[in-house]
């Protein structure tokens, strides 16, 4: 029987990732752990619901293996959930170790499902919810037109200062002034570490909902790298379980509060928001979990838990800084003047006169890869940046360092002084380039090649 066309594609994918740099700051690899127990054989059962913890004693919730090989209730709506639930109790329980939450729930199939569902479960259709601007940083589901949830609640945006901080003063006066029901600190190209004590306080004024999106850095916070909003006074904590977490793709939401009975109808409170969540996630805006994935996730969730986590999460943001700083040796202008995080932002019109699109297109020709991104208040066409986004961590994965860092950034210098040359997107392909680019190409291939992916260890 001839072999599917899609699995010579798969192995194509894996021969680029093996040859190439991978530096969009929201991608990373997983281990060989994560990947087995994402193609493993719970893809093939149905849970709709939640596992129950009824029975387990509070001195007894901390320990895995002992809520593994209990056999309890379960608000189910098949059978033959006993391994299953096992393992969704031990990832909900990993979650909440390794994140201070009194809850989580590990259903979203994504960081997009996880925050409408946080959404769901506190608004009322019409009600406000206070996001940081796109244009500014901030993530298509924080309030963008295009979105679903846009189109339900009322989203308004604060920015962020030429500095590239978040504008508090505009927050606290959108917010006196609009008394939002959920105020968010979220993004998803934002190098600074935000002031949640600053804007605990702000919510505690008006009353709202704390929500942070930790999407980006949710690895960096299981780290100890960066403050984790749940213990500055946030009441829920969104993320994806890929990016600086290293697990598979899919959502997760933290919170702080009362933990009950899915099957119970609780009031609309602030304690009550786990329980007001698990019913957002399922029946609400979900049906079944993924509990290969679920799987997935709790094996990273044990991976971040190890003490050789808190040494990546700071490599990670080390490779960054440096990285950073090479690059404005190299003449290229930071959005925010450098990073506190794992991602840098990069000014390649004003820098060198170029789109990010077209830079994004040339450093892909060598192996480099990364994304074009707007700046705040781009006068550019959306498709047609100012900027690009990049960071560290899946490089850092691979066990590259700072010295590999500033190789990088003068590659990047490179390729973006022959875009310069060249002058416009259509000829990046000519005949004429095609040896500077095959050189610099050949020298990333063989830096990638020493680096081998964790699933090739």
């Amino acid at each position: 029987m001839k072999k599917d066309l899609v699995f010579d594609l798969l192995k194509q994918e894996k021969l680029r990732q093996r040859k190439g740099l991978e530096l969009i700051p929201s991608e990373n690899y997983v281990s060989k752990d994560v990947l087995t127990a994402m193609g493993s054989v719970l893809t093939n059962k149905y849970s709709e619901g939640y596992p129950s913890f009824e029975g387990i004693s509070e001195g007894t919730l901390w320990s895995e293996t002992k809520i593994a090989d209990k056999v309890l209730p379960n608000y189910r709506y098949y059978g033959g959930q006993a391994n299953v639930d096992r393992i969704e109790r031990l990832a909900i329980r990993r979650a909440m170790k390794l994140f201070h939450a009194d809850h989580a729930n590990v259903q979203p199939h994504s960081g997009a499902n996880a925050n409408e569902a946080v959404y769901f479960a506190w608004c009322e259709p019409g009600d406000k919810i206070l996001a940081m601007n796109l244009a500014h940083g901030g993530h298509l589901t924080h309030g963008s037109p295009v979105t679903r949830s846009a189109k339900i609640y009322k989203f308004l945006s604060y920015g962020t200062t030429p500095d590239g901080d978040i504008d508090y003063k505009e927050l606290e006066k959108i917010a006196l002034k609009e008394k939002p029901k959920i105020i968010l600190v979220g993004y998803s190209a934002f190098m600074k570490v935000p002031d949640f004590d600053r804007v605990a306080k702000i919510g505690k004024k008006v009353g709202a909902l704390l929500m942070a999106d930790m999407a980006h850095v949710a690895g960096l916070i299981a780290g100890g790298v960066h403050p984790n909003p749940l213990d500055h006074g946030f009441h829920v904590m969104t993320t994806t379980t890929h990016k600086t977490l290293r697990g598979p793709r899919g959502g997760l939401i933290l919170s702080k509060g009362n933990v009950a009975s899915p099957l119970k109808k609780p009031e609309k409170t602030l304690t009550n928001i786990p329980i007001l969540i698990d019913r957002a996630v399922f029946p609400g805006t979900q049906g079944g979990p993924l509990e290969h994935v679920i799987a997935a996730k709790a094996v990273a969730f044990g991976e971040a838990l190890q003490p050789s986590f808190k040494k990546y999460a700071r490599n990670i943001v080390k490779n960054a800084k440096a990285l950073a700083k090479r690059l404005q040796k190299n003449g290229f202008i930071l959005q925010g003047g450098g990073t506190e995080n794992h991602l840098v932002l990069v000014n390649v019109k004003e820098s060198f006169g170029v789109s990010g699109k077209m830079f994004e297109k040339a450093l892909d020709m060598v192996g480099l890869t990364l994304n074009a991104n707007a700046l705040p208040c781009d006068k550019e066409a959306a498709f047609r940046p100012s900027g690009v986004r990049l960071g560290t961590p899946a490089i850092t994965t691979r066990g590259m360092g700072t010295a590999e860092m500033e190789k990088i950034a003068d590659w990047m210098t490179e390729v973006a002084k022959l875009c310069v040359e060249i002058g416009n997107e259509k000829d990046l392909t000519s005949k004429k380039y095609a040896p500077a680019f095959e050189k610099i190409h050949k020298q990333v291939v063989k830096l990638a090649l020493k680096f081998p992916l964790p699933t090739e260890g």
